[in-house]
C-alpha cells in the first residue's frame, strides 16, 4: 500500500487485503507471492489459506481528500497484492470495500482481476440498478482483467464486456503469447452487426502491455506488442506500454520502436 507508486498507470496502490492462489499461467512467477510469501513469510498463497486484512484503510479517505482538494486526478490499483474477487475473501470484507469505493468519489479505482467469472456474484447489490446511468453504476469504478494469451482473451474479454462498468479495460501483463482481436466471438457482442472484425475491440476503453520483471522473468518480443499496438490504432482504442521487464521492471525501459505510448482513457466526468 503505497501514496506513490512506479507503476506507469496508476498514482497510488492500496491492499484491503494480501493472499491469492495462482490461477493463470501469467500468475507463475508472482511477484506478489514471492515477496509477501517467500521473502517476508507474511501469508501463505493458495486456496484454503486465509487472506490477511490490511490496516491502511484510512489511506483512500486520506487520498480522497486530497484529489477533492486538488482537483487532479487520482487513480487508485486495487490490488498489487491480492484480488478483490478472490473466493477466499470474507463477504463482509468485500462489500466493506465497495462502501470504502462509494466514500470516496475523488478517487479513480482501478480494479483488477483474474476472476471475472466470479464478478457478477460478487458485486455490491446497487451495482445492477445504477447500470443505465452516463458513466455506470459507480463511475469513480475502472473494471479490468489480465489477459495473457489468446484463450484468456477468448474466454474473460465477453465475460468483462456483460458487465456494465464506466471503464473497462485490459492488463496484458505479462504478455506470453499473441492475442488477436479479429475473432469469432466478438461478432455477437457488437452493437453495430456487419461492420468490421475490431468492433469488439472498441467495446473496451483501454489496453494496456507490459513484460514481466523478476529473476525468472519470461522474455516479450517486439512483434507481440506490435500487434497489439496496432489493433488498438486501428480501433481507436488507448493504448499504454508500462513496460519490457526483465530481472528488474525498468531494466529494458518502456519505449516500443523508440516511441513512448502512455495513453489513458477518455476523461469521464
Amino acid at each position: 500500500m503505497a501514496e506513490s507508486t512506479e507503476i506507469s498507470w496508476a498514482h497510488s496502490t492500496f491492499n484491503p487485503w494480501i493472499g491469492c492462489t495462482r490461477v493463470s499461467p501469467g500468475c507463475d512467477n508472482c511477484y506478489a507471492a514471492t515477496l509477501m510469501q517467500d521473502r517476508y513469510g507474511r501469508v501463505k498463497w493458495g486456496a484454503g489459506e486465509a487472506r490477511q486484512r490490511t490496516k491502511t484503510w484510512d489511506q483512500p479517505r486520506r487520498w480522497n481528500a486530497q484529489a477533492a482538494a486538488s482537483g487532479k486526478p487520482w487513480r487508485v490499483f486495487c490490488a498489487s497484492l491480492a484480488d478483490v474477487f478472490d473466493n477466499e475473501v470474507p463477504v463482509e470484507w468485500r462489500m466493506e470495500l465497495f462502501e470504502l469505493i462509494r466514500e470516496t468519489p475523488h478517487l479513480t479505482w482501478m480494479l483488477l482481476t483474474k476472476r471475472i467469472g466470479n464478478v457478477e456474484d460478487m458485486l455490491p447489490g446497487g451495482w445492477y440498478a445504477g447500470a443505465e446511468a452516463p458513466n455506470g453504476p459507480y463511475p469513480n469504478v475502472w473494471l479490468g482483467i489480465t489477459v495473457v494469451n489468446q484463450v484468456e482473451a477468448n474466454r474473460d474479454i465477453p465475460k468483462l464486456l456483460a458487465v456494465p462498468a464506466a471503464v473497462r479495460w485490459l492488463s496484458m501483463e505479462p504478455l506470453l503469447g499473441p492475442v488477436s482481436f479479429r475473432w469469432a466471438p466478438w461478432r455477437p457482442l457488437s452493437r453495430e452487426r456487419n461492420t468490421d472484425h475490431l468492433d469488439g475491440l472498441r467495446m473496451l476503453d483501454w489496453v494496456i502491455v507490459g513484460g514481466e520483471s523478476g529473476a525468472n522473468a519470461r522474455p516479450m518480443s517486439a512483434e507481440l506488442v506490435r500487434t497489439i499496438r496496432d489493433q488498438c490504432a486501428e480501433a481507436g482504442v488507448p493504448f499504454h506500454f508500462k513496460q519490457w521487464g526483465g530481472v528488474r521492471p525498468k531494466a529494458g525501459g518502456h519505449l516500443l520502436d523508440g516511441v513512448e505510448h502512455r495513453a489513458f482513457p477518455p476523461k469521464r466526468t
